[in-house]
């Protein structure tokens, strides 16, 4: 992969990691770049804890991820990954903190305002309507006339099953569909929970790239949630770990991958010496 130029950080060349002499992960080092024109982050969180029913399941989350970046958020199951999602997309209420777009604070638990705003989820259910053509998916969400042209432009495997129903379609074909649906609504931030679930890792390995390619074509700022964690890494520019309720690294995706024993820490939940 070639390398993208690093955001700026607080702790070049290095991870940031509870404990260390760096600033605290997700605190002076948040975990996304700055807009590259010095404004406003596309997306950014500030001391956010994410859960439910006021029960926070992730907290002290930091982030700004700037338009045509990927922010790769990994951890164990469980960790608050999905949680702090459906927190960005308005589908729940922040714990505490702020969710901005473009400088603008979000109102809490509204995501059709998110969405209007430029705010798009692509769940890990893939949430089809099964008895429509993969067409009719994406017309229904569409929000200009040449979009789903321009969504089939880029999944061509898609095209050749435009007629086909959304449930009659194999797994990496429902899971192009998803994230074409997202696609044709012109997203500002695109949220792309798990998109390797239940698929086959040469599907995904098709996938992911075309992740990548929607930031650097479309400008889009990406909040990726992946179980590959590599997968994840090589297309990010940025990630954060989440585990047992915190952030326990963040950085760019090369520091990031090049602390292995935080990253196994993470996973496996051993203390890191």
């Amino acid at each position: 992969m070639t390398a993208r130029p690093a955001a700026s950080s607080t702790t070049p060349g290095a991870a940031t990691t509870p404990g260390s002499d760096a600033a605290p992960a997700g605190a002076a080092d948040p975990a996304g770049a700055a807009d590259p024109a010095g404004g406003d982050a596309a997306l950014e969180a500030t001391g956010l804890s994410v859960g439910y029913g006021g029960l926070a399941v992730a907290r002290g989350i930091d982030l700004r991820v700037g338009g045509g970046d990927i922010l790769a958020v990994l951890g164990p199951n469980g960790a608050g990954k999905t949680t702090l999602l459906l927190t960005v997309a308005g589908f729940l209420p922040p714990v505490e903190g702020t969710v901005r777009l473009g400088g603008h604070p979000l109102e809490p638990g509204a995501p059709r305002r998110a969405n209007r705003a430029g705010i798009v989820l692509v769940p890990d259910s893939r949430a089809l309507f099964t008895q429509l053509s993969a067409r009719e998916n994406l017309t229904l969400a569409a929000r200009r006339p040449d979009a789903v042209d321009e969504a089939f432009e880029l999944f061509p495997a898609l095209a050749r099953r435009a007629r086909v129903k959304a449930g009659a379609l194999s797994g990496g074909e429902q899971q192009m569909l998803a994230v074409a649906r997202a696609l044709v609504q012109d997203p500002r931030v695109l949220l792309v929970d798990e998109m390797s679930l239940g698929l086959a890792p040469v599907v995904v390995e098709s996938l992911t790239p075309l992740i990548r390619r929607v930031a650097d074509e479309r400008g889009a700022a990406v909040v990726l949630v992946e179980q590959h964690v590599q997968l994840a890494l090589d297309i990010a520019d940025r990630a954060l770990v989440l585990a047992h309720g915190d952030v326990r690294l963040s950085g760019t995706a090369d520091e990031v991958r090049g602390d292995a024993l935080a990253l196994e820490a993470a996973y496996l939940g051993a203390a890191r010496g």
